[in-house]
């Protein structure tokens, strides 16, 4: 992951049995791979937040205006990288442990404990 420049959308989305199934099917259709997931219940009542990451601007902008057309996607954003967070998972020789902060810091937490496992998912509000 180091170095790599990641683009987040965050959408909002009805919170239903298969939308994320229909959400995941224009990036399976157009061959976009996901970086990070996350998915919520969000500040608006029955909706939910997906915020995903791709490694390219152009991919993201296409995939937003793919989502747009989703008749379950009432918000889409690609978030600026000041509205970004990052978070981890680390498995250490002491236990779990999880971190959040800006994704340069998240980043180089794990470079510098070098954790047996770990997983790393930007976030946005």
């Amino acid at each position: 992951m180091t170095g790599a420049a990641m683009y987040v959308i965050s959408l909002i989305v009805k919170n239903e049995f298969g939308v994320m199934q229909r959400v995941m099917g224009e990036f399976t259709r157009n061959k976009i791979n996901v970086e990070t997931i996350v998915v919520g219940k969000c500040e608006r009542p029955g909706k939910s937040r997906i915020v995903l990451s791709v490694v390219d601007k152009a991919v993201a902008e296409v995939a937003i205006g793919r989502l747009q057309k989703l008749q379950d996607v009432y918000d889409t954003e690609l978030v600026p990288e000041s509205g970004q967070s990052a978070y981890a998972l680390l498995s250490t020789s002491s236990g779990n442990v999880g971190v959040v902060g800006g994704s340069d810091q998240v980043e180089e937490l794990i470079e510098r404990s070098k954790p047996e496992r770990y997983v790393k998912a930007l976030n946005a509000l």
